[in-house]
């Protein structure tokens, strides 16, 4: 007996009938036609799961309630509000894109997904997505989500970030939309293709028995869920190693801004050096005594672990030196609130027991 094959028409309404009865409808980005709202979530989502985007995104909006508010902000302003959901570069150009809207479309986002795509830091998905959710049109997105549930439903093998791949994923949403009734709504099919790779279509276990694409979905009659979406070419993952300096002085720490690019970009953290020499050679402008060496900690980025030892240090009364141009003194009560990564707000947080910043979850 032939197995069924995978059919674009009436897919849409498929996913659109099952959203509105089975999907998520709690999100607070859902109940808006605002492009700043949606624009925000989409970008916070990006490699961040709702869960933790949630407290982020109230708080953000709470402090930054419009795009003209953001952009008058500056990016020292906006960083704390950031801090601890990675990707940094997400915030930078969250801040230029504002900027943009407010300079050259005073104030309004354009309504097509193709003037969208040209602001910064939105990409097509992205585009595409406002386009949909704010100004209903017929334009397909292609996130994470949507990249399993099309692999799994239409049997298209291969590494998605290759490019033969992603335009083969990118044609067949095309070609789902040309399929679809002209009275689709778009907002619910938008929303119901991430639903389904959210709590159906999931990386592993998918519950193919709730999915409404089953019945014709090639992953499931062949039964090689577990192949799709191809995994990724592995590669070795780049070990690398920093020693960052805890500078005390009369309840102070000195603190250093990141530059925009790299790690941590654009947020404070403690001095950091390549390899030791040069850290006790910065130490001694600062006091006589030797620095005290702690245990080191690694934290994994997305493509590779930085291991990092801690030295501490108190500064000599009076300070030896001044703190250089994106360095500064702060009150160590002032640390709670401060733009700091993560691992190093754990740090500083077992040493001193300055908790958990207001705008964080972790």
């Amino acid at each position: 007996m032939s197995l069924p094959e995978p059919c674009t028409r009436g897919l849409a309404g498929r996913v659109v009938a099952w959203q509105k009865e089975a999907g998520r409808h709690h999100l607070p980005w859902q109940h808006t036609r605002d492009p700043y709202r949606v624009w925000l979530s989409e970008i916070m989502l990006q490699q961040t799961q709702v869960a933790t985007v949630l407290g982020y995104y109230e708080r953000f909006l709470e402090r930054f309630p419009t795009v003209l508010d953001l952009a008058a902000a500056s990016q020292d302003e906006v960083m704390p509000y950031w801090a601890g959901l990675g990707y940094y570069a997400r915030a930078r150009n969250l801040h230029r894109c504002a900027r943009e809207v407010a300079e050259r479309w005073q104030g309004r986002f354009p309504g097509t997904a193709a003037e969208l795509a040209g602001l910064p830091g939105i990409g097509r998905s992205t585009a595409c997505a406002i386009a949909a959710f704010c100004f209903g049109e017929r334009s397909p997105i292609m996130d994470g989500n949507v990249k399993r549930v099309f692999t799994r439903y239409f049997g298209i093998y291969g590494p998605t970030q290759k490019k033969a791949v992603e335009n083969a994923l990118w044609d067949k949403a095309q070609e789902v939309l040309a399929q679809a009734p002209a009275d689709l709504d778009m907002a619910a099919y938008t929303q119901g293709l991430m639903d389904l790779g959210s709590q159906c279509c999931t990386r592993s276990k998918p519950t193919c028995s709730l999915c409404p694409l089953q019945s014709d979905c090639y992953a499931h009659t062949r039964q090689v869920q577990a192949e799709l979406p191809s995994p990724k070419e592995r590669t070795r993952q780049d070990e690398r190693c920093c020693h960052v300096l805890i500078l005390e002085q009369d309840g102070r720490l000195l603190l250093e801004q990141r530059p925009d690019k790299g790690i941590w970009g654009g947020l404070q953290t403690l001095p950091q050096f390549d390899d030791e020499q040069a850290l006790h050679a910065a130490a001694r402008r600062w006091s006589n005594q030797e620095p005290v060496v702690l245990a080191s900690f690694q934290h994994v980025f997305s493509h590779f672990k930085l291991h990092i030892t801690p030295w501490l240090l108190e500064a000599d009364d009076p300070v030896l030196a001044e703190p250089a141009a994106r360095q500064r003194w702060l009150e160590l009560d002032g640390l709670r609130d401060a733009a700091l990564p993560a691992p190093i707000r754990k740090l500083l947080d077992g040493l001193y027991g300055v908790g958990e910043a207001q705008l964080t979850l972790e």
